[in-house]
């Protein structure tokens, strides 16, 4: 892992509620959280504002975009 940010006391019991909800351990539930933001976020803007484009083949935002072309939602890919 290249970076850890520190959560905030907030955000910390935000996870471990939803870990707890999930009967998976923090740094789990964490990955669940990342991997359903794609669903409700607006990919397009995620890419007009990210600052690392050396990525876009293997990023979840394009992966998004791509499949709501193709009428297919993310998770059913899954």
């Amino acid at each position: 892992m290249a970076y850890t940010p520190e959560l905030s006391g907030k955000s910390s019991c935000t996870l471990r509620r939803i870990a707890w909800a999930l009967g998976q351990p923090m740094t789990k539930a964490i990955e669940e959280v990342f991997d359903y933001l794609p669903s409700i976020l607006d990919s397009k803007k995620v890419c007009e504002f990210c600052r690392d484009k050396t990525r876009c083949s293997e990023c979840v935002f394009r992966e998004r975009k791509v499949n709501l072309k193709s009428g297919k939602n993310r998770r059913d890919n899954v």
